[in-house]
């Protein structure tokens, strides 16, 4: 059983930055494939960006350019660094880790575990 922590959301102006961290809580954490996904009100939960064990990153269209996904597997931790952020950024910001080599990084149903969310709430 993995645990995932997510940390860092909060408020933040139009066109601010904002970092997410996500601390895994396994000692082969350098295996996982890690993702983040956002889900607003009303809406399905949808990829943001996922990066594989060999440091290959994956980026929602809308996010490219904007948004970084890294990982520190001496940290056990992934991060996700937004920047230029939009109004239509706001939502609950998931972190979640893989351990299979399927190739379906933007799928929810590809990943085993998930943590429990930060609110990102980016003001117009």
């Amino acid at each position: 059983q993995v645990q995932l922590v997510e940390s860092g959301g909060g408020l933040v102006q139009a066109g601010g930055s904002l970092g997410l961290s996500c601390a895994a809580s396994t000692r082969t954490f350098s295996r996982y494939a890690m993702g983040w996904f956002r889900q607003a009100p009303g809406k399905e939960r949808e990829f943001v960006a996922a990066i594989n064990w060999i440091e290959k990153t994956y980026y929602q269209e809308s996010v490219k350019g904007r948004f970084t996904i890294s990982r520190d597997n001496t940290k056990n931790t992934v991060y996700l660094r937004m920047s230029s952020l939009k109004p239509e950024d706001t939502a609950v910001y998931y972190c979640a880790a893989k351990d299979n080599n399927d190739p379906d990084y933007w799928a929810p149903g590809s990943y085993n575990y998930w943590g429990q969310g930060t609110q990102v709430t980016v003001s117009s």
